[in-house]
């Protein structure tokens, strides 16, 4: 079938109706593509058959500096042409230790899924989907060369991330040379390589840069995403997309807040009954096969599985088997009403610092705990809002005080509550092998101004800020050599700028954290504003924290994503730029990352996408 076409009196085409393999008619796209190259940005135009025009994605790889990679490298120069391929034509040669080879391996695996993920017609569980790619390019190879120097499997504080990528392209074959210190640097490579990769839809390929220089490397040691899983259970299918979207923005700490007042779902071999009591149902629970599952999927994808045990306060729901054992109350305030007056939001629950056998069983969680995420390089000992009025209405705990010579200000409580805090750590040492590792505890009554090296040792402990970007405690913290995380809830909530959950209004940490204000929220400039003598050093780095009261599995995604790549990019470049000129990488990655089966939110109408530089106010 031929349809000619005419604009005003000029006959400009005619254009064919082609039959699809299903039998439907494609009518070819009349646009494609020019570079500015001034601007880096593609701009729409009309086929005449005069202006030579490019497909968007091919126009989107190179027009750019910066093509489009996410996070931005720290340095790259990016070649003007490309060439096609097919992902079941790649080929791969491997020098490494044997345990990192094989970590590579599965990296590699990851790789290729990702490549068979461009072609719009992938099918996820359709087991080892070909696709239908064009069978031309068979000819034309992408071999991967990958030389890792060192014998890491873990990730620690001190491990180099960093990487060097070079694409070079003959006649027949476009190689990938990839060398980094550890496997974590050389999966980060694997990751940018994809980046490089498009869909070519006129002929079903993929093409690649036939020319790339990149050498990378982390601004921070430590970025993050905080998913609680105690307040709504997510399945392991969603921790493990959320890890999948993580490991395509180079975030490398998945934090597990994994239990609270509200549940238990963590099983411990040694203490069943707390996920007997502490569960929602039977089938939400993280039994020790899913919990070593899910650390595997995070390592294999350069991330740290770091678990989180909350305390003294934030428990409660799965304590209660306790007095039936005669262990007495090792948990108080356990569902105590009006919860007003004992917490900050229903449950209320806080351990008993009066009943020496609740640290027994806190010794016992440790253990359980070490055994599912070992190996362990960092804990989160939680450690935020103890409520005072709690402990001082629980008469075992005003008696003990007493008895003690304590007294019952707020002094003595902090003072207790200081003496908990060391015996914790004390006991998870002792439950790691007599391993010390940082531990991390939030900004609290503990850290507030004058106290927190009166309570807190800088050498064992790491605060993560939770305050907004202007308290001065931060400046205090830094200037007194306390290693820092950044979360800041004013920009790095994701749960904030939605409908109360007790009440009515929006909730309390309103209002909504938009990309850009998660991008340009930078923790050293928020450090240079409250101290001029601090090391930056001393900054870890930052997290973006999902707290879960209102969201599901059904919510995860679009509340993550894409603002969790917006924190990337912060965390890996460290760019001195505001968000404005990421934009169209920006826009663009979002599509990546639902090509890649996450559900991130829509940021603008896909109009947008294609007439770059358009939609602006």
């Amino acid at each position: 079938m031929q349809i000619c076409c005419s604009a005003g009196l000029l006959l400009i085409s005619c254009l064919f109706l082609v039959p699809s393999a299903s039998g439907v008619l494609q009518l070819p796209s009349p646009w494609g593509f020019r570079c500015d190259a001034t601007k880096g940005i593609c701009i729409k135009k009309e086929r005449t058959g005069v202006d030579t025009l490019q497909t968007l994605n091919r126009c989107k790889l190179n027009c750019d500096r910066k093509g489009v990679l996410w996070p931005y490298p720290k340095s790259v120069s990016l070649g003007s042409d490309t060439v096609e391929f097919i992902p079941t034509n790649v080929t791969k040669n491997i020098i490494a230790h044997p345990q990192v080879e094989s970590l590579l391996l599965e990296a590699m695996q990851i790789f290729q899924r990702n490549l068979h993920m461009y072609h719009p017609k992938f099918v996820e569980n359709e087991a080892a989907w070909a696709g239908p790619w064009d069978p031309e390019t068979l000819a034309h190879k992408l071999h991967i060369d990958i030389t890792v120097t060192g014998q890491d499997t873990r990730l620690t504080l001190d491990t180099d991330e960093s990487y060097r990528l070079d694409v070079v392209t003959s006649d027949s074959q476009t190689t990938a040379q990839i060398a980094a210190q550890t496997f974590f640097g050389a999966r980060h490579a694997l990751e940018t390589l994809s980046q490089l990769v498009e869909y070519e839809e006129n002929r079903e390929t993929l093409m690649i840069l036939r020319s790339v220089n990149i050498h990378d490397e982390p601004a921070f040691k430590y970025r993050g995403i905080l998913l609680d899983t105690s307040r709504n259970f997510f399945t392991v299918k969603e921790i493990e997309r959320t890890l999948d979207a993580m490991a395509a923005n180079k975030l490398n700490t998945f934090h597990w807040h994994i239990t609270d007042s509200h549940s238990f779902p963590m099983h411990l071999a040694n203490l069943p009954k707390m996920t007997y009591y502490g569960a929602y149902s039977s089938s939400q629970i993280y039994y020790p096969s899913d919990i070593r599952n899910i650390v595997h999927y995070g390592r294999v994808r350069g991330i740290r599985v770091l678990p989180e045990f909350d305390a003294p306060a934030h428990v409660g729901n799965g304590w209660q088997w306790a007095e039936q054992q005669g262990l007495g109350k090792l948990a108080v305030c356990v569902n105590r009403e009006p919860w007003q007056s004992y917490c900050v939001e229903p449950p209320c629950g806080q351990l008993n610092l009066a009943n020496p056998k609740m640290y027994d069983v806190l010794g016992q969680i440790y253990n359980g705990m070490v055994d599912l995420f070992s190996p362990i390089d960092l804990f989160h000992y939680g450690g935020d809002e103890v409520n005072l009025n709690c402990w001082n209405t629980t008469d075992e705990i005003v008696n003990w005080m007493n008895e003690q010579g304590n007294g019952l200000t707020e002094d003595a409580y902090y003072n207790q509550w200081s003496i908990f805090q060391e015996k914790s750590r004390q006991l998870f040492t002792d439950a790691n092998n007599k391993q010390e590792v940082p531990g991390i505890i939030w900004t609290s009554h503990l850290t507030e101004a004058g106290r927190a090296d009166q309570y807190l040792s800088n050498s064992k402990y790491i605060i993560q800020i939770w305050t907004t970007d202007s308290d001065p405690l931060i400046g205090e913290l830094l200037d007194k050599k306390f290693r820092v995380i950044f979360s800041n809830y004013d920009h790095w909530y994701l749960d904030c700028g939605v409908g109360a959950w007790v009440g009515e209004g929006n909730n309390w940490c309103s209002p909504y954290k938009g990309w850009q204000a998660v991008y340009d929220n930078s923790p050293l400039k928020i450090a240079a504003n409250l101290t001029t003598t601090y090391d930056p050093a001393l900054i870890l780095g930052g997290e973006a924290a999902l707290w879960s009261e209102q969201v599901d599995g059904t919510s995860l995604d679009s509340r993550l994503w894409p603002r969790g790549a917006a924190l990337a990019e912060r965390l890996w470049s460290n760019p001195s730029n505001n968000w404005e000129p990421a934009e169209t990488r920006f826009i663009h990655h979002r599509q990546r990352l639902v090509q890649r089966g996450i559900q991130a939110d829509r940021i603008q109408p896909q109009w947008c996408h294609q007439n770059e530089g358009l939609c602006y106010l």
